[in-house]
């Protein structure tokens, strides 16, 4: 008997249906005559999904005892001894009680398959074990059960049970996947939209991957070459000249005309490495394809037309973009070009367009590597052997007669030898000046450069054939393996840029530093200036004495039309340029990433000084209006001669006086606090506190019993200004109090996220559409009918501009049932080290 089939039902969340469909499965495959059974499927007491069982065969399922209690697994020896052709296994990454057969579900799954019965499973991709970490930060718990990825990759067929996170979340506040008592807890904390929207993202994409996977491993089973075009993917052919930019963008242009579209820019590089185009114009020309949404690929290959079609078929391309040629007219007699062997060999199925640009006809004008020099003692010393060798051979060979045949090996020897020393035109010197000699001493007529057998003149003319092929032989050879040490050296180099690159350094003196190190300069300088005719400016130097102006150095390198790098301390050999330009490009590279982060702090400051002040007014007009009028009208009562005031009346006004002095002092000691952040001369006193020390004292401005306060001790210490926090919280309670009904009450209520704490504020209102839920934060704003009693809209806004001050966030959601909720969140602290810090105080006191 064969192995098994498996399908699962994946989802993105608990409630989407995934057993519904698992069941609904069931039972179209009984209709066929299928037998079916139920292996182990949990219902959750969901009453639709219980009715799907109706008419299933289930599985009695095993007792087991554990710790005082009893739980129910899959009994795998009853379902085995059913031996059924289909059985039903829900919930594959579920943990077995200790004593099972297996400890994990997904083992007891293996076993049903192995022994030929085909399973239908369920999961949820936070069970994934490669996306443990990415579900964690998304929604800050730990999903403690999981399934290696691996068995879910093996499945035969995978089924996506999709759902809207709107739809999911209708479904939960109609009580269809928990219980009433929880919905309010879910739909606050795990069943958020956003968390259900990464959820719902990371699974469509985990089953795109997989169906790609499956059409390749199609395509290379069935050895199919030709393109499919599921989607559109276009190919663009790179030379790394300037008009790569137009082709690029076009391509992007094609890609968003259809569904799906991916555009591949690549670059072919020939595979020994002598010619190149320039790393400036291929690092930007990477840059645009990714900002585009494309991707860059470096492809080496010496058939040009054949690496591009190559790797156009590996990627099921179904377009090619290239550029016009560049050749001028007369080049065209060396062939075809590349547009055009492209488009010929193509085939039907992948579309080659050829797009025009201001390049055309131009010629290429990319840098060729050039030979590498071998050094002047080296060409010294070929010229002494190319030279003297023969020379000192034939007096040699004038005592010692070896015969010709022996004589034409020894000169093609000192010919060798001349080519490795000093190269090709040593060897040639060799090789003419040593057939002369064999001509004149050793080839009858002796000392006379006459031959007079015919097959002298056959054996003179081979032997300087054969001298000067072996000659290009090695000269090429040893240019081939000192080119390669400094392509080796070069790419090391570039690597390290490429590397720093990607981590994200922004020292420039340390890159000028490299520059300085790597070629041996005393010193180094990034120039620039605003105009042709302006004065240069350092903006960056190493060394010293470095140059303040490119005509003062020994060696510059333009970067654009107004910076220079200048190096100091000795001339650069032409070959060294390039590396030199990478080295210049990235340090302007650098300069502006330090310039836009400069720019970007003090646009940041200038939005948080902004933001102060917004706030800081708000609650000037917002927050003093309510205590001075009830101290003025405390007071004028007390003044008033036409009403005579008990004792007990004379104290309650004195009283009101006093708690409205009170809330004064405090707030304007906080808007003293904040004026003086406006100013840059005091930041917030951030501070580790515990929420149940602030929140109690927000409520005070709200009668007693409208609110209803939940906060647990088990929450970990937050980091906040507790006099900002406490305004923040007293204006969101104070909002929420005014559109709750009377009979509800608003509840205030705490809970941790990961590294976060969340305050909720929810009231039973009429609640804010979602076009609305941002605007009611902006100063002046009153939602609805409210009346002009009921303040001039800046509570939110105050609150807002409290919490974002403390590094924090406010944002609106609805409530499940209808209303309002407010999230306040602000940074929690390390409980571990907050102990040690206490620990700290106590032993300090």
């Amino acid at each position: 008997m064969g192995r098994g089939k498996l399908r699962i039902y994946l989802g993105a969340a608990p409630g989407v249906g995934k057993t519904y469909a698992m069941l609904s499965e069931a039972h179209r495959r009984m209709e066929r005559g299928t037998d079916c059974v139920v292996a182990f499927v949990e219902h959750h007491n969901r009453p639709r999904t219980e009715v799907m069982l109706h008419g299933l065969e289930q599985v009695p399922r095993k007792q087991l005892e554990y710790r005082g209690s009893v739980f129910s697994e899959m009994d795998v020896d009853a379902v085995l001894l059913r031996a059924p052709a289909v059985a039903l296994v829900d919930e594959l990454a579920h943990t077995n009680v200790p004593g099972s057969r297996n400890a994990k579900r997904w083992q007891d799954v293996e076993e049903l398959l192995a022994a030929g019965i085909d399973v239908v499973s369920t999961v949820n991709i936070q069970h994934l074990e490669s996306l443990g970490d990415v579900v964690e930060s998304i929604t800050g718990v730990r999903q403690r059960e999981t399934v290696p990825d691996e068995v879910v990759r093996r499945a035969d067929q995978i089924e996506l049970v999709d759902m809207s996170p709107q739809a999911l979340r209708r479904r939960m506040a109609h009580g269809n996947i928990y219980k009433s008592d929880k919905v309010d807890a879910a739909l606050s904390n795990y069943f958020r939209p956003g968390n259900l929207t990464a959820l719902r993202e990371l699974a469509l994409l985990w089953v795109a991957d997989r169906v790609d996977e499956y059409l390749t491993e199609y395509r290379s089973e069935h050895r199919v070459s030709k393109i499919w075009g599921s989607r559109e993917r276009i190919v663009v052919g790179l030379t790394g000249g300037p008009e790569g930019r137009t082709l690029i963008r076009r391509a992007a242009r094609l890609a968003e005309k259809g569904a799906g579209g991916e555009v591949m820019a690549v670059y072919i590089a020939r595979s020994d490495g002598l010619t190149s185009a320039s790393p400036k114009e291929l690092a930007v020309q990477r840059t645009l394809a990714e900002d585009l949404g494309g991707t860059f690929h470096h492809v080496v290959g010496d058939d040009i037309p054949v690496a591009l079609l190559d790797f156009a078929r590996g990627v099921n391309a179904t377009q090619i973009v290239l550029g016009s040629s560049r050749r001028k007219t007369w080049q065209y007699v060396f062939g075809p070009g590349v547009g055009a062997t492209v488009a010929r060999e193509s085939g039907p199925d992948l579309d080659v367009h050829i797009v025009t640009h201001d390049e055309v006809a131009k010629g290429r004008g990319l840098p060729v590597a050039r030979g590498a020099r071998l050094g002047r003692s080296r060409i010294i010393w070929g010229w002494l052997i190319g030279v003297g060798g023969p020379v000192v051979l034939a007096l040699l060979l004038n005592t010692i007669h070896l015969g010709l045949a022996n004589d034409m090996l020894l000169f093609l020897t000192v010919t060798v030898a001349a080519a490795l020393l000093g190269g090709l035109f040593p060897a040639l010197a060799s090789a003419a000046f040593g057939s002369l000699l064999l001509n004149y001493y050793y080839t009858p007529p002796l000392h006379r450069l006459t031959i007079a057998d015919p097959k002298n003149i056959v054996a003179i003319a081979i032997f300087v054939g054969v001298a000067v092929s072996v000659a290009s032989v090695v000269d090429l050879a040893a240019r081939r393996t000192h080119q390669a040490a400094r392509l080796r050296a070069e790419s090391e180099i570039l690597s390290f840029l490429a590397g720093s690159v990607l981590r994200g350094e922004t020292s420039l003196e340390a890159l000028l530093e490299r520059v300085r190190e790597t070629f041996g300069m005393e010193s180094v300088a990034l120039l620039e200036r605003a105009g042709d005719v302006d004065p240069w400016t350092c903006a960056g130097s190493v060394g010293p004495q470095a140059p303040t102006r490119p005509e003062d150095a020994d060696v510059d390198m333009p970067v654009g039309d107004h910076m220079a790098l200048a190096l100091s301390g000795r001339v650069l050999p032409a070959s060294d340029r390039r590396v030199l330009a990478a080295f210049a490009a990235q340090a302007a590279v650098v300069l502006d990433r330090q310039r836009l982060q400069h720019e970007a702090d003090q646009a940041k400051e200038l939005a948080e000084g902004n933001r102060i002040r917004t706030a800081l007014l708000a609650a000037v007009s917002h927050d003093l209006r309510t205590p001075l009028a009830a101290i003025k009208a405390a007071v004028s009562s007390l003044r008033s001669d036409d009403v005579a005031w008990s004792e007990e009346d004379q104290a309650e006004l004195l009283e009101a006086i006093e708690e409205g002095a009170d809330r004064l002092d405090h707030l304007v000691g906080n808007l003293l606090d904040m004026s003086r952040l406006q100013t840059g001369t005091v930041t917030p006193l951030i501070r580790e506190i515990d929420l149940d020390e602030v929140v109690p004292m927000a409520l005070g401005g709200v009668p007693e019993g409208s609110t209803e306060l939940d906060i647990p001790e088990t929450l970990p210490m937050v980091a906040v200004d507790p006099g900002l926090l406490e305004r923040a919280v007293a204006n969101l309670v104070e909002n929420a109090a005014k559109y709750s009904p009377a009979d509800e009450p608003v509840l205030v209520s705490a809970s941790a996220m990961a590294d976060r704490v969340e305050v909720r504020v929810v009231d039973r209102g009429p609640g804010v559409p979602d076009e609305a839920k941002d605007r009611i934060f902006a100063p002046f704003q009153r939602y609805g009918d409210a009346p002009r009693g009921a303040g001039v809209g800046l509570g939110l806004a105050v609150a807002r501009g409290f919490a974002e001050a403390m590094g924090g966030t406010l944002n609106a959601e609805d409530t499940p049932g209808g209303g309002l909720t407010m999230v306040l969140t602000v940074r929690a602290v390390d409980n571990r080290r907050a102990l040690a810090t206490a620990t700290a105080e106590r032993q300090a006191s």
